[in-house]
């Protein structure tokens, strides 16, 4: 079983929040999910959004911190947000229901 944490209302969440010109944002480094602009509930609740971050979080465990961080970036910046492999496999992990049963939220 993978843990996780939650951080509501992060400094670094509201930072990418301003950069991607977004009310709410969740962002992941290493196994905490940041969030900004939505309560911890209504994230936990929706199972997509829960799941892509879950996603990252795996990533993080297969590549380590410096390495996904690195990826992450050179991607974004060389094909774009949207196109970046990282973030495709994340909205693939959208529909994986079998994800949550991987995770357990330390908070509970």
């Amino acid at each position: 079983m993978k843990y996780f944490t939650i951080k509501e209302n992060s400094f670094i969440a509201r930072l990418a929040a301003r950069k991607l010109h977004s009310k709410n944002v969740a962002i992941v480094f290493g196994s905490c999910i940041h969030l900004y602009g939505v309560p911890k509930a209504d994230f936990l609740s929706n199972k997509h959004w829960l799941r892509h971050e879950l996603k990252h979080i795996e990533q993080y465990e297969r590549l380590g911190f410096v390495r996904f961080i690195f990826t992450y970036l050179w991607q974004t910046m060389h094909v774009g947000y949207y196109r970046c492999g990282l973030e495709c496999e994340a909205r693939e992990a959208e529909h994986d229901e079998e994800i949550i049963n991987r995770f357990r939220y330390a908070g509970q």
